[in-house]
């Protein structure tokens, strides 16, 4: 194996990915404009799975931090144990948002495949509860369910999922800047 082309190949396949995702910049535009109109006494949730959970939780703290903005992600462990141990894992998403969400939230979902169950689920959940807006963040198959359901849908081209979740990290810490800088 030759590493040098290794490291070289992969810089060039992630900045491929992040120059194919700018001509996206309208879906950027339009969830920062979503977030914006969120009401003071809404709520933004996100969820993610496994590095998108860590990924989820980065932009939830920096666009609390950041904005005016009430946003929240429920990575701590006695949450998602007792919620997966108590109604299965593919629900512990869906019942978080019927515990914590309420109508016109904001819901957000990273998911490279776009086709987790919780997450799948998820999207039902915040449909009954009247959520605002669905947004969803996701690689692979541009035909997955969350693409399908989702209100607006910011999708990677490709099937790596280092590349797909470090882009997706990109794009959000980009919101939380963009958003910092219209003082929202």
């Amino acid at each position: 194996m030759n590493k040098k082309k290794f490291l070289t190949d992969y810089i060039k396949e992630f900045c491929d990915g992040i120059s194919l995702a700018a001509s996206q910049n309208k879906k950027i535009l339009s969830i920062c404009d979503a977030l914006s109109k969120t009401k003071s006494k809404n709520s933004i949730h996100i969820f993610g799975n496994g590095g998108s959970s860590s990924i989820a939780s980065h932009f939830s703290m920096d666009l609390t931090n950041n904005s005016n903005l009430r946003c929240m992600s429920y990575n701590d462990s006695a949450i998602i144990t007792c919620y997966a141990n108590d109604f299965k894992f593919e629900n512990w998403v869906s019942r978080a948002i019927t515990k914590y969400g309420n109508k016109n939230d904001v819901l957000i979902l990273i998911s490279s495949s776009g086709t987790s169950k919780n997450m799948v689920n998820a999207v039902k959940t915040a449909r009954k509860k009247k959520f605002k807006r669905i947004i969803s963040f996701t690689g692979f198959d541009n035909n997955n369910y969350l693409t399908k359901k989702s209100d607006i849908n910011f999708w990677i081209k490709s099937t790596k999922y280092n590349i797909i979740e470090n882009t997706h990290q990109f794009y959000l810490l980009m919101i939380v800047d963009l958003i910092k800088k219209m003082k929202i």
